[in-house]
């Protein structure tokens, strides 16, 4: 399914009429993502719902990306692009997870998701006007542990990892209204095989002046990995804003 992906998007890239652009342009934007959580872990059988049972919240959630794009026929211009979210919580079982014992009336636990993103993205603009569209692939490094402590008793700790590097398509589209600055659009990366997936999208409103860029938006995060006897199975969404600069 992994090289079908690749095969389709590939020919996809080099049946689509290509747009170059006129100069080189290079862009950077840091964002901050104001996210919720929800969906469940599983670890050798056992299973706990991140939201309700671990009560996770946002702690850091952080966004960096930038792009390099030149007027070399054929070709791919460069996107970088890092996510960090950091989530942590006190929350109860209601059964076993993972070697934490359930006591009457509920285990307390203490609870960290940390997941790291690193993005590497070539991709060709297709349409370079005041309607723009892009196509490409994304190689995505991803990591994340999911570690949940007892508190008290027997001082049990759990922990889930994710580690993976996974192909994905790209496609990103912006509608620019004319001599005002601003814009909407939306990106996203997508990849589904083997039965995991993860989809990444967010759709935002865009304002430039001069060689700043403001955005406000919305993202949205899901993913559904299973290596082994561990698979993390959740979705992350919610406004954010970035600011950035553009050459």
């Amino acid at each position: 399914m992994r090289k079908l992906m690749v095969a389709a998007c590939g020919s996809l890239l080099l049946s689509a009429p290509l747009a170059q652009a006129d100069v080189v342009g290079l862009g950077a934007n840091v964002s901050y993502w104001d996210s919720d959580l929800s969906g469940q872990a599983s670890n050798k059988g056992d299973v706990v719902d991140v939201e309700n049972d671990l009560n996770l919240d946002s702690d850091t959630n952080a966004n960096t990306s930038v792009y390099f794009e030149h007027p070399v026929p054929v070709l791919p211009n460069v996107r970088l692009n890092y996510t960090l979210v950091e989530q942590s919580g006190r929350g109860r079982l209601s059964g076993d997870f993972d070697g934490i014992p359930f006591v009457v009336g509920g285990t307390d636990v203490r609870s960290d998701l940390d997941l790291e993103q690193l993005d590497l993205t070539l991709y060709y603009e297709v349409l370079d006007n005041w309607v723009n569209l892009d196509l490409g692939l994304t190689a995505r490094d991803l990591s994340g542990e999911l570690t949940v402590q007892e508190i008290g008793g027997g001082q049990s700790v759990s922990q889930t990892k994710v580690d993976a590097v996974l192909p994905m398509g790209y496609v990103a589209a912006r509608f620019d209204l004319p001599l005002t600055g601003v814009s909407v659009g939306a990106e996203g990366n997508f990849v589904s095989y083997s039965g995991d997936s993860l989809h990444d999208f967010n759709a935002y409103g865009q304002l430039e002046i001069a060689v700043l860029q403001l955005r406000a938006g919305y993202r949205q995060m899901s993913i559904d990995y299973e290596d082994d006897d561990e698979s993390l199975d959740v979705e992350i969404d919610g406004p954010f804003v970035s600011a950035g600069v553009v050459f």
